[in-house]
C-alpha cells in the first residue's frame, strides 16, 4: 500500500501529545505545526489512528496543496489534484473550509469553486456531466491560510471527541479530547489514585478509566471512512480485533469522581457504564470542602468553574481559595488545574511548577501543574 499523508488537527497546545499519540501508533515522517500534526501511513493507518488517537479533533487525508493567490489560481489547482484516487462517482463531497490572512477570504465563494473544480475532474475521469450524489460521504475540507492552500478529506465523519457515551452533558462540558490531554499531560500512570472533585458529567474519570485499561476511545462509534471502497472492511475487522485484544480487563484503577451537584453524578454514573469503564470509577457527591483520602502519591486532574463561564467570578475565586486550603494537606499529592482565570496562582496561594496555554473550545486557559513527590519504590500508593 502506498504511504498516504495524514492531518490531525488538535486544540492549540494539544500537539505534542497527540504527536506521541502518532508515534507511539508506529507512524512516521510526523511534523508538528499549530493546531495539527501531519505524518505518513497508509489505508491501515486511517483505521487506527480513528480508533486509537485521544487527543485530535479527526483525522483527514491531505489530497495536496498549491498557493491561490486568485480564484483562477484555486479551480486550477484543485482540479489537477487526483480525487478520482479517492472519490468514486455515486459519492457525496460537500465542502467546507476556512480562510485566514489570504486574498481569497470570501469561504462561500471558495467553497463554490472548489466544488465546481472537483467535479470538472471526476467528470473527465467518469465520463459522466452530471454526478447524483447518493453514496458514501467524502467531505472535503480545505484551509486557506496566508494564500496556501490545503484540501483535505475527513476521514472521520463526526468529530473524535464524540466517543459515544456522552449524549447528555452538564451545562460547561470539557471536551473528551482535551480530558484525554489533561491526563496525558500529568504524570499519572494506572497504578496511582486519581480524583477529579469537579467531575461534571463524568469526562476526566472515563477518559483516565480508557486510557488505564488500554480501550481505544473510539472502538463503540462509526467513522465515516468505514463506507468506503477504497479501504477493505477487513482493515476495519483486523484493527477492532486488534483493539479489543488489547485490553486490561482485569486491571486494577483507583479513580474517583467528585461533584457538589447529585445530577452530575447520576450523569456521570450513566457516562461511564456507556463507555463500559463503570467498574474502574467511584463516583460520589462530595463538595471540595469535604475532600479528603487515606490514599497516597495520588493526581488531581480538574477543570473547576472558570467564573467567566458560570458568570459568577467571585464565587470562583473563592473555590479557587478553598482548593489552596485543601490540597495543601494533601502533603504527596499533584494536582493539575485548568482555569481562564490569570491570578489563579495568587488566589490558590501557590506559584505551579509549570504553567501551559491550552483553549477549551475558545476560551484561552491555563493549565497549572503542581508537581508533588515521586512515590518511593516499594511504598504502597493505592489505598483501594
Amino acid at each position: 500500500m502506498e504511504n498516504i499523508q495524514l492531518i490531525a488537527p488538535t486544540l492549540f497546545g494539544v500537539e505534542a501529545v497527540t504527536a506521541r499519540e502518532i508515534k507511539a501508533l508506529g507512524y512516521e515522517d510526523i511534523n508538528v505545526e499549530d493546531g495539527k500534526v501531519t505524518f505518513t501511513g497508509d489505508e491501515k493507518a486511517i483505521c487506527r489512528s480513528n480508533l486509537w488517537i485521544r487527543t485530535a479533533e479527526r483525522v483527514l487525508v491531505k489530497v495536496g496543496e498549491f498557493s491561490a493567490l486568485t480564484f483562477d489560481e484555486l479551480f486550477e489547482g484543485t482540479k489537477a489534484l487526483s480525487w478520482e484516487e479517492w472519490i468514486p462517482e455515486n459519492a457525496e463531497f460537500p465542502v467546507e473550509g476556512y480562510s485566514l490572512k489570504s486574498k481569497l477570504h470570501s469561504v462561500p465563494d471558495c467553497q463554490a469553486i472548489i466544488k465546481k473544480a472537483v467535479v470538472e475532474r471526476l467528470k473527465r475521469k467518469y465520463k459522466k456531466g452530471w454526478f447524483d450524489e447518493n453514496g458514501p460521504t467524502y467531505k472535503i475540507k480545505f484551509s486557506l491560510m496566508k494564500d496556501k492552500a490545503i484540501l483535505m478529506i475527513d476521514t472521520s465523519g463526526e468529530g473524535l471527541h464524540k466517543r459515544g457515551y456522552r449524549a447528555v452533558s452538564n451545562e460547561a462540558p470539557l471536551r473528551e479530547t482535551l480530558a484525554a490531554a489533561l491526563i496525558m499531560l500529568s504524570d499519572w500512570r494506572y497504578d496511582r489514585p486519581l480524583i477529579d472533585p469537579f467531575c461534571g458529567s463524568g469526562t476526566i474519570p472515563i477518559e483516565a478509566a480508557l486510557i488505564g485499561a488500554k480501550i481505544a476511545p473510539g472502538l463503540n462509534r462509526k467513522f465515516v471512512s468505514e463506507k468506503w471502497g477504497r479501504i477493505h472492511r477487513k482493515l476495519w475487522k483486523d484493527v477492532r480485533e486488534e483493539a479489543a485484544g488489547v485490553i486490561k480487563k482485569e486491571i486494577d484503577l483507583n479513580i474517583k469522581g467528585y461533584d457538589i451537584e447529585q445530577n452530575a453524578i447520576k450523569l456521570s454514573i450513566e457516562n461511564a457504564h456507556k463507555a463500559g469503564v463503570d467498574k474502574y470509577i467511584r463516583f460520589r457527591n462530595i463538595p471540595i470542602k469535604d475532600l479528603k483520602t487515606d490514599d497516597k502519591y495520588g493526581i488531581i486532574i480538574c477543570n473547576p468553574p472558570y467564573g467567566e463561564r458560570m458568570g459568577k467570578l467571585k464565587e470562583a475565586e473563592m473555590l479557587y481559595k478553598e482548593m489552596g486550603r485543601i490540597f495543601k494537606n494533601m502533603e504527596t499529592w499533584s494536582y493539575y488545574i485548568l482555569t481562564s482565570h490569570e491570578d489563579f496562582e495568587k488566589i490558590f496561594g501557590k506559584k505551579a511548577t509549570k504553567k501551559r496555554k491550552l483553549y477549551n473550545g475558545m476560551i484561552k486557559t491555563y493549565y497549572y501543574q503542581y508537581f508533588g513527590p515521586r512515590p518511593k519504590q516499594k511504598e504502597q500508593v493505592k489505598n483501594i
